[in-house]
């Protein structure tokens, strides 16, 4: 292991940031305070596959909907507080 940088990061931890910020295309001061403000919000980190498991879940349920131009009205009408028709 590297020794820490003066007071905050160590050389690995320097690189991943780069490496990371390079990958979404941002500097690494602007990688490092999303990272920051994400991990303040308490942001869910959770793996792709236990997200695609819940929505495999959910998707093996048969509700039953009405037609789209319906439910789109329906819609419309909550957002304006309207009484059904």
């Amino acid at each position: 292991m590297s020794p820490p940088l003066p007071g905050i990061l160590q050389a690995t931890d320097l690189a991943g940031s780069r490496q990371s910020a390079r990958r979404q295309q941002v500097t690494p001061a602007v990688w490092v305070r999303q990272a920051l403000r994400a991990a303040r919000r308490g942001k869910s980190g959770a793996a792709a596959s236990k997200k695609l498991a819940v929505v495999r879940a959910a998707a093996r349920h048969a509700f039953p909907s009405p037609d789209i131009g319906r439910m789109l009205d329906e819609i419309e009408r909550g957002y304006l507080d309207e009484s059904p028709r």
